[in-house]
């Protein structure tokens, strides 16, 4: 055992020459591990004794201080060219070349704590004095080579005191990845908070393993959505998720969750108080006027219920490694607003494959019914929309001139094709093709047609 201790510290030694070393040495100890060399007992062994080390070290070279027992930097960069046409001869067609690049860190501290921060691209949005919405960080090929913005995209603490063979358990406190999950398809392929939302706010997650291939997790959070000086009625929202994760054969696999979901002071939730990125709410229209005052005019506590199940083949062709075939869905439902309203929305559909690893690739679908008022508009996906040919009075949240907008009261079929080529690369083709559910009131002679054809095509580089 001496033996294989000293070969292997002197193999993982010579990897950490840099702040890589967590990422290089474990991956190292994990393949001795499964080559037989080293037993699951020494290789922890060994973990600690090399942690130990290179805390020193870094500690000594860098300046840190000896309670940072780990620092792991990363990123990605996407390019996109983003095309958007419309059935409707008024609408405007658009095609863009846009970037995202995100980078942070991520430091763990003894004790079970952790800090990250994550910098993202983007540029100022126009209806707030500083910063970017929300829901995406897209950065458009325009304005004469003008130099982007960068913005704080996630900062949070994070404290993981509950880690035995049955349980797991963690707080978390700032501006976070959505710690909710749901069975999508892909990115914006499913129903829920936009993938590039990071609330703020605190989280508490809770695991717990009711038998080796099943667990149990329990998500909450508490988030401000916005801080009045004028008021002490600050928005809000909370959420409660329960999620079942079961693994049932080497082959099949299965996801089950249900979420609630409360906003809190939506009357404060106008468009001027905030980004107004997306549009679809009902909003209310004063007694005597016939413009909307940009307050929804139903309060948003929806239940959403989703599902998965996944057959994991052997392989198939052209793709490295097991090949998993997944079907989903996802049902919504928001009981404070009238069914006439369209207070419901679901979505389902399948994907084939899974691209992220050298050599393998997806093709997914999926169908989204996104009701007006199933669910507040500002937290859903911004690529899925439509073409509004008239804004009946703002009474839907538009307060620009009729075109294309994301948001509630859209359905539609999206289509995705993705490849990776290397471990840091993907390359990938989503296809929107999306209406209105209910479209707006429009002059006499005016064309209503609200159908819209959406290309974005991809190339993802992590590191």
């Amino acid at each position: 055992m001496k033996l294989k201790l000293i070969t292997a510290l002197a193999l993982i030694t010579s990897l950490t020459a840099n702040l890589a070393f967590a990422q290089s040495s474990d991956a190292l100890l994990n393949k001795l591990v499964e080559k037989g060399i080293l037993t699951t007992e020494e290789a922890r062994q060994l973990k600690t004794e090399t942690d130990k080390n290179f805390t020193t070290a870094m500690s000594t070279k860098n300046g840190m201080p000896d309670w940072v027992t780990s620092l792991k930097f990363g990123g990605d960069f996407r390019g996109r060219f983003d095309s958007i046409g419309a059935a409707n001869d008024a609408a405007v067609d658009r095609n863009r070349w846009r970037y995202r690049a995100r980078f942070g860190f991520v430091a763990t501290i003894r004790d079970d704590f952790e800090v990250g921060l994550r910098l993202l691209s983007g540029d100022v949005d126009s209806g707030i004095t500083s910063g970017l919405s929300g829901l995406g960080s897209n950065q458009s090929f325009q304005n004469n080579a003008s130099k982007k913005g960068i913005f704080l995209d996630q900062v949070y603490g994070k404290w993981s005191p509950l880690h035995t063979d049955d349980w797991k358990g963690s707080l978390t406190f700032g501006k976070m990845e959505d710690p909710f999950e749901f069975s999508q398809l892909g990115v914006g392929m499913g129903m829920g908070i936009d993938s590039d939302y990071t609330p703020e706010g605190g989280a508490l997650q809770l695991e717990y393993k009711l038998a080796s291939d099943h667990k149990l997790r329990w998500i909450n959070g508490a988030f401000v959505v916005d801080e009045i000086s004028a008021s002490s009625a600050d928005p809000y929202f909370v959420g409660s998720q329960l999620r079942l994760d079961s693994k049932w054969s080497p082959h099949v696999s299965s996801s089950l969750g249900v979420m609630l979901l409360s906003f809190s002071n939506v009357d404060k939730l106008s468009n001027g108080s905030m980004p107004n990125a997306n549009v679809g709410n009902t909003r209310y229209i004063p007694s005597g006027t016939n413009q909307a005052n940009g307050i929804p005019l139903y309060k948003f506590n929806p239940i959403l219920a989703d599902a998965s199940v996944t057959y994991l083949f052997d392989h198939a062709p052209f793709y490295k490694g097991a090949f998993p075939v997944r079907l989903a869905g996802t049902y919504l439902n928001n009981p404070a607003a009238p069914s006439g309203a369209d207070n419901y929305a679901w979505c389902t559909g399948f994907v084939i494959g899974k691209a992220g690893k050298r050599g393998t690739w997806e093709i997914a679908y999926c169908y989204k019914w996104l009701g007006a008022n199933s669910i507040w508009e500002e937290v859903v996906d911004d690529d899925f929309g439509a073409y509004w040919a008239g804004t009946t009075g703002g009474n839907f949240g538009i307060n620009d001139a009729p075109g294309y907008f994301t948001g509630t009261n859209v359905r539609g079929h999206m289509t995705k094709l993705a490849y990776s080529p290397t471990d840091f690369l993907t390359l990938s083709l989503k296809w929107y093709l999306t209406s209105l559910i209910n479209e707006p009131t429009v002059g006499l002679g005016v064309d209503r047609e609200s159908q819209v054809s959406r290309f974005q095509l991809d190339a993802l580089f992590k590191f």
